[in-house]
């Protein structure tokens, strides 16, 4: 099949404003003025609250500092929030819940040193395929390595076993080897009764769902579910990492609490080499949440709500940060849709391509009264743009750090300046404060970071040539001097209790299948993925020839392609109860019946978003991007598509 060819997005170098509906060159004052004067006057007429942002998870630490600065100091809201909200969300929800800190909690170095390691939900040989390198050299070490999955994936490939379970099963299969765990004796009773609290409630919970129950919930068979059980409970050092697959659903924060209490009931957490991991996708969303990109924390993951947070933050600001939480993405889009929120500005963020029910997103963007975007692409979201500022790459133009899934901070390097009439991300959003009434002027990322520094205790310790000189520091590291452990939550071991600290609760759970159902009209189960030659929506990785790439397909098991009369290549109509999409079919082997998979890398040709499904967590706000329900259709043979 011959791939539809689509032009790479050409970087943004002229400022560009919209008049009479058309965007058209601009001048650099002109823009920024135009920017202003809409954020002025939605302040005037609206006040703050009607203004959001959407920080960026690929840029570096200091611009998510600034660009949360901005929200919070020259306009005076929390709404501020990231494509955090789009993936890995619940994870942090999860964690912060549980542990008051929303973190992976151990290092790479520790995945090596593991003797099992249980990868739930995720496909990282092809998603995270660094990460990836160090589960393998733990399984060459000899550890087991277990895949809970509904697709064979690259990864289940190296499993000691996989575990091919239903779409949307997660909490079942969880309490089932819970379940198996606590009959078995393999509790860790000490550490449950000293660092712990709920056990009593959550073995209640679970105990209907027995091997066979689960078996047949699950589509996982019960020895399996034993074996694992028994592995991860008798390991000395056991290692849980999740992706997306636990994390987009309607009940994506109840998803990993389960997994939480799986370390818990086992006492896989708080030691070297035990830990629990939320894999992050993007190069710096990790660091974005650090940095207050997110409506409920300031930086340093420092309660919003805590007086005295707020305090420390308007003493070094000037500012009046409101006692309250802000909105998160998915709430700013329903905000903009009622017309409670008239002004967005968007850096580095394509979440007309990117969000669940797209066309749904579109018409919320196109509902406000102002909207700014800054990128280094004209995409789909700048499209709709009232203003839009071409900006740096942070990842060669800027100087700064980024956080990885093990919380280490890391040094970039500025190795190219941006192309003419591009200009750095944080120098505009300077600009555009000091046009708003604050004198805003940084010299460099180092500034930036030493402010950070003095009002996060948990980066007290890492200045750029301590970052140099180590090659990255894992946070937290609260002095100069010294050094933390490399895993979290050590303190839950400790003999004295005062030590210890709140003990970590135990969460009941209920099972909460998902939110699409399977029909008649729409009998297949869709979920979305990642493949390892491509990156998002496109944008950036789209421009750039793979041999690897195959492009958007429909992929199918072989059973339902006969079923279904479809040869592999061959268009077919893709509906859900929300619109409809052609793409060529593929055959993978790895699927089960019943169960289709798609990728989001290539929105330009097969708009995959059109047709998931927008039911979103609601503590954390992430949408049910792995549970749609799909129907697939021959198309006519004079079908024009």
């Amino acid at each position: 099949m011959k791939r539809r060819k689509t032009e790479p997005y050409v970087r943004l170098t002229q400022p560009l404003v919209r008049d009479s509906g058309v965007l058209r060159p601009a001048t650099w004052e002109e823009a920024l003025d135009r920017a202003a004067a809409g954020i002025r006057r939605t302040l005037e007429t609206k006040g703050p609250e009607a203004f959001g942002m959407f920080s960026c998870a690929r840029a570096t630490n200091e611009m998510n500092f600034v660009a949360q600065k901005f929200t919070r100091a020259v306009i005076g809201t929390n709404n501020v929030d990231s494509c955090n909200r789009t993936c890995h969300a619940p994870s942090v929800a999860g964690l912060a819940r549980v542990f008051d800190s929303g973190g992976g909690t151990s290092s790479y170095q520790e995945i090596e040193d593991s003797d099992v390691i249980v990868i739930w939900g995720g496909n990282p040989r092809e998603a995270h395929p660094i990460f990836f390198h160090h589960v393998l050299k733990a399984v060459h070490k000899g550890a087991k390595l277990f895949v809970v999955d509904p697709r064979r994936t690259s990864t289940g490939s190296w499993a000691h076993r996989q575990l091919q379970l239903e779409v949307g099963t997660d909490i079942p299969l969880a309490h089932a080897i819970a379940r198996e765990i606590i009959h078995s004796g393999l509790a860790n009773t000490k550490f449950i009764e000293r660092a712990t609290e709920g056990f009593a409630e959550f073995a209640a919970s679970v105990e209907p769902w027995t091997l066979e129950v689960a078996e047949k919930t699950t589509g996982v068979p019960a020895e399996l579910i034993k074996e694992l059980a028994h592995a991860y409970a008798r390991a000395d050092r056991g290692q849980m990492s999740w992706t997306l697959g636990i994390t987009e659903h309607h009940n994506g924060t109840d998803n990993v609490l389960s997994l939480i209490n799986l370390a818990l009931l086992a006492g896989q957490v708080g030691r070297y080499g035990a830990g629990l991991n939320p894999l992050r996708g993007q190069n710096n969303v990790q660091g974005g949440g650090d940095m207050g990109a997110i409506p409920d924390r300031m930086p340093g993951f420092q309660d919003v709500l805590d007086p005295g947070v707020r305090a420390k933050f308007d003493t070094a600001w000037g500012s009046s940060i409101p006692p309250f939480k802000g909105l998160n993405l998915t709430q700013m889009l329903d905000a903009m849709e009622r017309g409670d929120l008239t002004c967005v500005y968007i850096i580095g963020e394509n979440p007309v391509q990117s969000e669940a029910d797209c066309e749904h997103t579109i018409k919320r963007l196109s509902n406000v009264d102002h909207l700014v975007v800054q990128d280094i692409f004209l995409t789909k979201t700048a499209q709709l743009a009232d203003v839009v500022l071409p900006a740096s790459a942070a990842w060669c133009e800027s100087d700064g750090t980024f956080t990885n899934s093990e919380r280490r901070v890391q040094r970039v390097r500025k190795a190219l300046e941006p192309p003419e009439g591009a200009r750095d991300d944080i120098e505009l959003l300077s600009e555009l404060a000091r046009r708003l009434g604050h004198d805003w002027h940084y010299t460099g990322g180092e500034e930036v970071w030493d402010e950070l520094r003095s009002l996060s205790p948990m980066h007290a310790g890492m200045s750029y040539s301590r970052l140099e000189e180590l090659g990255g520091i894992q946070w937290p590291c609260y002095s100069e001097d010294t050094l933390e452990p490399t895993f979290l939550h050590g303190r839950l071991w400790a003999e004295d209790p005062a030590e210890r600290g709140r003990p970590a609760p135990f969460t009941v759970l209920e099972h909460s299948p998902p939110v699409d159902l399977l029909t008649e009209e729409f009998p297949i189960r869709l979920t979305t993925g990642r493949r390892l030659d491509s990156y998002n929506t496109g944008v950036q990785s789209g421009g750039f020839p793979s041999p690897m790439r195959q492009g958007e397909t429909l992929d199918l098991c072989p059973e339902d392609a006969r079923a279904l009369g479809v040869a592999p290549d061959e268009l077919v109509r893709i509906s859900s109860r929300r619109g409809a999409i052609v793409a060529p079919v593929r055959l993978d082997t790895g699927l089960k019946p019943g169960l289709a998979f798609m990728t989001f890398h290539f929105p330009d040709e097969v708009d995959v978003n059109i047709i998931t499904i927008e039911a979103t967590c609601p503590i954390a706000g992430t949408a049910e991007y792995k549970a749609s329900a799909i129907r697939v259709d021959k198309l006519p043979a004079d079908a024009v598509v």
